[in-house]
């Protein structure tokens, strides 16, 4: 499998060849661009420092290792958090006041993938300046390692899931009280990953004491496919059901992205964790002083526009990726935004995906309203969606692909701003490269399932 590289690191799969697949080369040589490109952006700090966390994975200790080591031989002192979130390591960054960040999590991809996310001192993935001139540093390997008498040091930081749970229970619409009256009863699907530590830690702060884990084991041996999609989560919505709980809790093995089980067993739906979530933070009774603006991508649910202008507020699209929905959050100043897969971006809290927040707004919803959640879902509109891709290999021409579609709809409502969307009144399609699998991805949304279909198949047809 091809080593992926972007601006926010890279991610392969273990073993093979250098350059082909992540190996021990691939992450000494990002490693060390990572700190040299520290060393230009604080020329004049001494001693710098970078937060360091990994996820549940099989390869997860040998990585951790070894990037602590080839950091400390940068001069990089590794304040070292061990097992945790993705937002728990964004999180400690600020806490800190570290100048950067790693996490070593492939996310959503299967056991055999493991990646490198970088992040700033702001605990925000690297800008597009920034994750460029890592790259060009990891081609051209001219690195300079520090003396004996320069090596960095090794910080272990234990209380770093504390402070992150402190932090969202100080939140003014993180309403603990309520939720620990409320005596919900919860299932949480810890995928054999941190989210079997996080998510139980949490709820037990919120006051929950009727919480059942399931592949709560963190050995990295992934019980289900770990992207949490309504076909991969059979154990859950069948446990939920069969013990009358009150909801399901699905994340990802690194905790950015979140789904809902209702209390039938079924998908809440993961587009519409931000839709609820976003609803909560600009309902009428909710303590708002700032102006109800909210973000997604550009493929995710139009629900969320829905509820926004329903609540008197105003929506943006935001290119694919974290850190262009970040930027467009920055831009209008939103208050709360994300992505259709289940991610979640408080910037009260920070400015990154955290499933933990998440959980915490979405309990304080159905507590402020005593609903249940299957209610709760028929309040909002019910699109439905299908997630599609097409193989992309290197005969097949991206660009080429997107401006055959962009001729065939020039009559339509079209942008060009990340890959191809088009824009009916009732539908939408989008189309662009995946940041992380070598695939083109191809999203439809509409009032049905048979349209939305329809529009995938006509896309597919036109591509053959």
């Amino acid at each position: 499998m091809p080593l992926i590289k972007s601006i926010s690191g890279i991610r392969g799969t273990i073993g093979g060849s250098i350059s082909d697949n992540l190996t021990p080369l691939d992450l000494a040589a990002f490693l060390s661009a990572y700190s040299r490109q520290l060393r230009y952006k604080f020329p004049d700090i001494k001693e710098l420092s970078v937060v360091l966390g990994r996820d549940g994975r099989i390869s997860g200790p040998l990585l951790h290792q070894l990037a602590a080591s080839v950091l400390r031989l940068n001069g990089i002192s590794v304040l070292d958090v061990d097992l945790a979130a993705t937002p728990t390591v964004e999180m400690a960054v600020i806490k800190e006041k570290a100048h950067g960040g790693i996490i070593l999590s492939a996310s959503h991809n299967p056991r055999q993938w493991n990646a490198l996310k970088l992040l700033n001192e702001k605990g925000e993935f690297l800008s597009a300046e920034d994750g460029e001139a890592v790259l060009a540093m990891a081609d051209d390997h001219d690195f300079n390692y520090a003396d004996v008498d320069s090596l960095g040091k090794e910080i272990k930081i234990n209380d770093a899931l504390e402070s992150h749970i402190r932090s969202i229970l100080a939140l003014k619409l993180v309403k603990a009280a309520e939720i620990a009256r409320s005596d919900f009863k919860v299932v949480v699907d810890g995928i054999n990953s941190v989210g079997a530590l996080a998510i139980p830690a949490l709820l037990q702060s919120l006051g929950v004491k009727n919480i059942e884990v399931i592949n709560g084991n963190i050995n990295g041996e992934f019980t289900h496919n770990p992207e949490p999609l309504d076909k991969h989560l059979s154990e859950i919505k069948e446990r939920v059901l069969a013990s009358g709980a009150d909801l399901g809790i699905v994340v990802d093995p690194d905790v950015d992205r979140l789904a809902f089980i209702d209390e039938k067993g079924e998908m809440f739906g993961e587009e519409y964790t931000l839709v609820a979530v976003a609803d909560y933070v600009m309902h009428d009774y909710c303590p708002c002083f700032y102006q109800k603006i909210s973000v997604s991508n550009l493929s995710s649910s139009r629900a969320l526009k829905d509820v926004t202008e329903k609540r008197g507020g105003a929506y943006y699209a935001a290119a694919v990726g974290e850190v262009n929905v970040v930027a467009k959050m920055k831009e209008t100043g939103a208050v709360i935004g994300g992505e259709g897969n289940g991610g979640v971006i408080y910037p009260e809290l920070h400015y990154g995906r955290d499933a933990l927040v998440g959980v915490a707004l979405f309990l304080s919803f159905l507590a402020q309203e005593k609903v249940s959640v299957s209610e709760l879902k028929t309040r909002y509109p019910q699109y439905q969606m299908i997630k599609d891709w097409i193989d992309l290999s290197p005969q097949i021409g991206i660009q080429a692909l997107l401006l055959k579609i962009k001729e065939h709809y020039k009559g339509e409502q079209i942008s060009d701003v990340d890959g191809v969307k088009i824009d009916w009144p009732d539908s939408w399609v989008h189309l662009r490269a995946s940041n992380t699998e070598p695939i083109v991805r191809i999203y439809a949304e509409a009032a049905t399932i048979e349209e939305a279909s329809r529009r995938i198949r006509e896309i597919k047809e036109l591509l053959v």
